[in-house]
């Protein structure tokens, strides 16, 4: 039987969702240890896509295949009795026939968090990147609706993708602002068919820049040269979040 998860963990203490050659702790190999203690063999654990090292996920959606006498609703019990801390099971079902967590997603929803004030501040740090400079958020959004639609995002890329094209579709990028007496949080939400290696990090990087004083031409050129070094510098992974997967129906029988 196939079932799905939503998962939920903090980034922090791991080397990304992909189990690693090296042995380094990750997402995918505590959770496929979790499922072959409940199933008794074992058993591969897929995602909807992988995130990076130090890259957190509120609603990262992953499928196993399994034998147990558990409901599936109640599956998510039995792994959270086992598996650390930082990484728990939220949901769980049974998976619509020939379901693929990686092949069926239609769109994705990542948050960037970043935050200015004098100093780092601890609280913030583990899951937002402080920035030195106020950006300016109407500036930001100017930039923010250059990015929307079907663009060749290479310029927003880091290298080691091996991707067969560059064009991507975003569907929104919207900011929040955050005022505190501590520090100004801002959030950049992006949602689209797709990511390229590190492409919501670059964009976060961009539109801080942005809102720094750098012009907005900078995005059309990228986009027409596809040069990366048009644009800002890659974002730290500690202010990414996997918000939310979208399959155009509901896995775990909420309303839409």
């Amino acid at each position: 039987m196939r079932y799905v998860l939503l998962v939920q963990y903090d980034g922090t203490e791991f080397s990304g969702f992909q189990k690693q050659k090296k042995g380094e702790r990750t997402v995918q190999e505590e959770l496929e240890r979790a499922a072959a203690e409940i199933f008794g063999v074992p058993t591969r654990v897929s995602a909807s896509g992988r995130t990076d090292a130090g890259v957190h996920a509120r609603g990262q959606v992953c499928h196993l295949d399994g034998e147990t006498s558990v409901p599936p609703e109640r599956l998510f019990l039995c792994f959270n009795r086992i598996l650390p801390p930082d990484l728990r099971v939220l949901r769980s079902a049974a998976a619509p026939e020939n379901f693929d967590c990686t092949r069926a997603v239609k769109k994705k929803t990542y948050v960037y968090t970043f935050y200015h004030a004098p100093a780092e501040l601890p609280l913030l740090e583990r899951y937002a990147a402080r920035v030195p400079v106020r950006p300016e958020i109407e500036r930001m959004r100017e930039g923010a609706a250059l990015l929307v639609g079907e663009h060749d995002f290479k310029a927003f890329s880091s290298t080691g993708s091996s991707v067969k094209t560059t064009v991507r579709t975003v569907d929104s990028v919207r900011i929040e602002e955050e005022r505190g007496e501590e520090a100004d949080i801002f959030r950049i939400s992006v949602t689209g068919n797709g990511f390229l290696y590190n492409m919501v990090r670059i964009l976060a990087g961009e539109l801080v820049s942005i809102g720094c004083g750098k012009g907005i031409d900078c995005i059309e050129k990228a986009f027409s040269t596809g040069e990366r070094g048009l644009v800002a510098k890659t974002m730290p992974a500690r202010g990414l979040t996997l918000e939310r997967v979208d399959y155009g129906f509901p896995l775990f029988g909420e309303k839409e």
